[in-house]
């Protein structure tokens, strides 16, 4: 069963949406702001998301940023900014497909059957991080540790990412801070990466007292080990 996540802020649009959608025998969620999208999201594992840009508390723009910094799940937008720079931004920060209203329920809908059928069909490299038994789906944001799920928080699922995508690589504190800005566009200072490096430890290593997976290299940063 796939389940697709619709952030929209017009109810009639919604209405004619959901039962094309569920008629297809696919699950929906609908959230109606930023906000809700983001709650939903958090909480949900989705197989494909639909945005609108223009939302009562925000862009979908920042909602796809926000999911491309953990997720790799087909994104679409629906909207009725159809200026080029809005279709050429939508694609270049991470969707998939630009839908501008008005629109045709037929063509979206296949557009929605096609996205879904890539994603089925993406290889395991694309989807899947799998070294020194660690195993994260992408899409599904999951992470599991010798085949047992571990809960991660969202910060500890990026931060495990970034190693694993770069194995055996030294990493300097200063390239991964950079690439841990968060979602109230606050830097993380060098004290604050020590601590969730720590709490990754406690969740993925046998020893977090003896690292083997996530290795600190002295005067240097740290590196994923692939070797077990």
């Amino acid at each position: 069963m796939k389940w697709i996540l619709l952030v929209e802020d017009d109810l009639s649009l919604i209405n004619g949406l959901s039962f094309a959608v569920k008629k297809q025998g696919y699950m929906l969620d609908v959230a109606h702001t930023k906000d809700e999208a983001d709650r939903l999201w958090e909480n949900g594992a989705y197989d494909l998301v639909i945005l609108d840009v223009s939302l009562p508390d925000g862009s979908g723009f920042d909602i796809c940023k926000r999911i491309r910094q953990a997720s790799k799940v087909p994104i679409m937008f629906l909207t009725a900014m159809d200026e080029e720079t809005d279709i050429i931004m939508g694609l270049d920060i991470g969707g998939d497909d630009y839908i501008t209203k008005p629109f045709k329920l037929a063509v979206f809908m296949s557009r929605i059957n096609a996205l879904l059928r890539r994603s089925d069909n993406f290889n395991q490299a694309d989807t899947e991080l799998n070294s020194n038994g660690i195993r994260v789906q992408l899409l599904k944001g999951e992470v599991y540790k010798n085949n047992v799920q571990v809960e991660l928080t969202a910060r500890e699922y990026k931060l495990l990412c970034l190693f694993m995508e770069n194995p055996d690589e030294v990493l300097s504190p200063e390239q991964i801070l950079n690439r841990l800005w968060d979602c109230d566009e606050n830097y993380i200072d060098n004290n604050s990466l020590t601590v969730y490096i720590r709490r990754l430890r406690t969740k993925i290593e046998d020893d977090p007292g003896k690292p083997k997976r996530i290795v600190t290299v002295r005067r240097m940063g740290y590196k994923w080990n692939t070797a077990e």
